[in-house]
């Protein structure tokens, strides 16, 4: 008799999530009543229009804020409202990648004291440990060692974002939250990056959160998918299944626009999820980030 086969760890579970903010005339319910979960070494992408409360529930996870009420359990403890002390041995286990690769380093640091922070944060005194460890992390992330004095202002978008990601490595998380990681950079330089998340996904086991509006990135890096639109989720299940045959309207606009470049020149992804346009067709397949490529260049030449 053959033994059954083993259940994926939850790490991650989020239940009824919801965070308000007050507002001139009472509260605003940016999230509202949102449930998902995540196992060990999986990938869940949330998507949705902007303003839809993805973000915020990016900074729930990491708890950059405070939920209104609901659950965020790590492993087996509730992380929603614990004290900022009782927070301390989380903060390592669960980390963030910014969407903006600038803004969230800072520009008068070296490279290496970008990386090396988290570290000296936990009690990692000795300059030249830390040196050593982020010159290791930075290797990691494809960046030569003669980066690691160079400030943010020197690097390139891709290289800003791959600091970003050697800085989360840093704690030895076991989860990491991307925050539209890759929106603000050019085609190319997103897939270079994807490359490189599921490198050390691969290597690691890392648990992801992704956040993305673009629907060739979410087939590219995630197993489920969460779709939202006004603070509630409007469709979840696997990645392959959703995008292959959405069943609501919200979620068939941005796949119709994916599935014709023409489309898509002068807008965002973003733009047409906030149009809610309804899709023709669901028999075909979702354009991965490389087919998007190729098409908006074929577009471009035509033009």
């Amino acid at each position: 008799m053959s033994e059954a086969t083993a259940q994926p760890e939850t790490l991650l579970a989020v239940e009824d999530l919801v965070v308000e903010y007050p507002v001139a005339t009472g509260t605003f319910r940016a999230v509202d009543s949102v449930s998902f979960s995540v196992s060990r070494g999986a990938t869940v992408a949330i998507v949705g229009e902007s303003g839809c409360g993805k973000s915020t529930i990016a900074k729930s996870i990491v708890r950059l804020l405070t939920p209104t009420s609901g659950r965020i359990v790590i492993g087996d403890t509730d992380i929603a409202q614990l004290s900022e002390r009782a927070l301390r041995p989380f903060r390592s286990r669960v980390q963030m990648v910014f969407q903006d690769p600038y803004g969230s380093l800072d520009p008068h640091l070296t490279a290496v004291d970008i990386v090396g922070e988290p570290l000296r944060l936990q009690g990692v005194r000795a300059k030249n440990a830390r040196a050593k460890k982020s010159a290791e992390l930075m290797d990691r992330v494809g960046l030569p060692s003669t980066a690691l004095h160079r400030r943010p202002a020197e690097f390139s978008g891709g290289q800003r974002q791959r600091i970003g990601i050697a800085r989360a490595l840093a704690s030895g998380p076991e989860i990491l939250v991307c925050d539209e990681a890759t929106s603000a950079l050019d085609v190319s330089v997103q897939a270079q990056v994807l490359d490189l998340l599921r490198e050390i996904q691969k290597d690691t086991g890392l648990t992801y959160v992704f956040i993305s509006h673009n629907l060739g990135v979410v087939r590219e890096i995630s197993e489920t998918v969460v779709v939202m639109s006004k603070g509630r989720v409007v469709e979840s299940g696997s990645t392959a299944e959703v995008l292959a045959h959405p069943r609501e309207p919200y979620t068939q606009a941005p796949r119709a626009a994916a599935l014709d470049p023409t489309a898509m020149v002068g807008i965002k992804p973003r733009h047409v999820l906030s149009r809610q346009a309804a899709a023709p067709q669901q028999t075909e397949s979702t354009p991965s980030l490389a087919e998007q490529s190729s098409a908006a260049r074929s577009v471009g030449a035509s033009s």
